[in-house]
């Protein structure tokens, strides 16, 4: 319910509470969403705390994640985020999708479905539309070079064995590992997914280079079709 009453600002909070003295004393793990990005905002409005702001943020994106997606346009679009503060939070929101991005001089080992959706989750998971990616191993398991195959909506008619399987020859791949995301969340396989499974796995056999896992990446979560028995 609206009132008269003044917003809360951040100076009428005890010191010990404030985002800042929070994340010195307890460490940035503690800290809720809203009080990280209040802290990058650093000042609120003369309306309304930064606490409040913050929030407004949240809100107007839904879910955290889509930030990641988020444009000047949209941020300043928000009462109470001027330029500034767009390009405070987008530098941090591309310094967060680098660090987790996981491209690293050293290479990254896949030893579990879970290794392979965790290399894979931050860049997959709030795409829009199905994005079929082909991560390719030397003889360790380790990640010599992911390409994106095709977008959009998969079929056995679109997923061509040949292409995959040329590109893991022409850099030696001694296996591969193959992903997509599902836009509505839900990682369920679906009878396409399946069939493309068997049909590589069939491939891969062929040519002796194994297809170890396609993994399907939904809403921050994500499902094996080698742990559910469909390879």
């Amino acid at each position: 319910m609206l009132t008269s009453e003044q917003p809360l600002m951040i100076r009428d909070v005890h010191a010990q509470d404030r985002p800042r003295e929070r994340l010195v004393n307890q460490g940035a793990t503690s800290l809720s969403n809203q009080e990280l990005i209040a802290i990058l905002l650093r000042t609120g409005t003369k309306q309304e705390s930064v606490l409040h702001l913050s929030n407004q943020v949240l809100l107007h994106f839904e879910h955290l994640h889509h930030l990641k997606d988020a444009t000047i346009e949209e941020m300043t679009s928000i009462k109470g985020i001027g330029q500034a503060k767009a390009v405070q939070l987008l530098a941090a929101i591309e310094l967060g999708r680098r660090l987790s991005s996981k491209q690293t001089d050293t290479k990254y080992t896949i030893r579990s479905p879970k290794d392979a959706a965790s290399y894979l989750m931050a860049d997959m998971t709030s795409l829009k539309q199905e994005h079929f990616v082909v991560l390719f191993l030397n003889i360790k398991n380790q990640v010599m070079h992911k390409q994106t195959v095709f977008v959009g909506s998969l079929n056995a008619s679109i997923v061509h064995p040949r292409e995959i399987f040329r590109e893991a020859v022409r850099r030696s791949a001694a296996s591969i590992v193959c992903a997509h995301n599902h836009p509505s969340g839900n990682p369920a396989p679906s009878p396409e997914d399946i069939a493309v499974t068997k049909r590589l796995v069939e491939a891969g056999s062929i040519v002796g280079i194994e297809l170890l896992d396609h993994i399907i990446i939904g809403d921050h979560q994500f499902i094996s079709l080698n742990e559910k028995g469909y390879m």
